[in-house]
């Protein structure tokens, strides 16, 4: 297993993270495993912890959650991966609710791919950074 910044898991991972960053939701989809499972969590109160099955349970809880991000904010400022495996570190500038500060996101980002190259699972811990 050889590991690398720019490793088959890690293009799939990125380019899923450029989709839905800007809004994409065509693109991003595509990326899925019709049974992926997605696992979100952080120990603050602005979001309670997702755990979602299914492409379209997923979108449904991604595009509540990257409604807000702005467009064109996402940053991969660390990666490291496999064939099937990879892990980003991003993040991502976001206002929630209607007139909300812009937030910055921080977030691991764990990835599994299956056999097709499509994304099985994504486990997501995130950090609110104050502005």
């Amino acid at each position: 297993m050889t590991l690398s910044e720019a490793s088959p898991a890690v293009t799939v991972a990125r380019a899923h993270v450029e989709a839905w960053s800007h809004h994409d939701w065509d693109k991003a989809k595509a990326s899925l495993a019709r049974d992926v499972h997605v696992i979100a969590l952080t120990t603050q109160p602005v979001m309670a912890p997702t755990d979602l099955t299914g492409a379209e349970n997923y979108m449904e809880g991604l595009k509540k959650f990257a409604g807000a991000v702005v467009p064109g904010s996402a940053r991969v400022t660390a990666s490291i991966g496999d064939d099937r495996n990879a892990l980003l570190f991003v993040t991502v500038k976001a206002a929630f609710g209607p007139g909300g500060a812009i937030v910055t996101l921080p977030a691991a980002r764990l990835y599994l791919l299956d056999e097709s190259g499509k994304i099985k699972v994504e486990q997501v811990v995130f950090f609110v950074a104050p502005q």
